[in-house]
């Protein structure tokens, strides 16, 4: 399994910008599909973002697309979200996950967080009024 570490997470005012990071252990990273899901206090995590292992495809909430953003460096074995326009309800501890795909395409369900072998730490945004 892959060790994940996210940082990057704060206090941000409403309408500002901040990117995550979450970097990734062990030398077969790019034979991963990467996720980001975040929970708030009181409610269930929810998916954020996902992005397959070879960077050609991206998954968003309806929630954030358009602001935010992911991205991946295989060669820094690392997963980026890009958040902008941000809004109070985007407060939340934010998680990277990480779902081993090996050398395939198959299905992957990417918004089911029972899909993913492997879970960071999170980070927590707040983001004021």
């Amino acid at each position: 399994q892959v060790q994940l570490v996210e940082s990057g997470g704060g206090l941000v005012q409403a309408g500002g910008s901040l990117r995550l990071s979450c970097a990734a252990s062990g030398r077969t990273f790019s034979r991963y599909n990467m996720g980001w899901f975040r929970q708030a206090p009181g409610k269930e995590r929810e998916f954020v973002a996902a992005i397959r292992r070879s960077g050609s495809t991206t998954y968003y909430a309806d929630s954030v697309k358009g602001r935010f953003t992911i991205a991946r460096d295989d060669a820094k074995n690392t997963v980026y979200l890009q958040m902008s326009s941000l809004k109070p309800e985007d407060t939340a501890v934010y998680y990277c996950a990480a779902d081993y795909a090996g050398t395939s395409y198959g299905t992957y369900y990417y918004s089911s967080p029972s899909e993913y072998g492997s879970w960071g730490q999170g980070t927590q945004l707040t983001v004021s009024s």
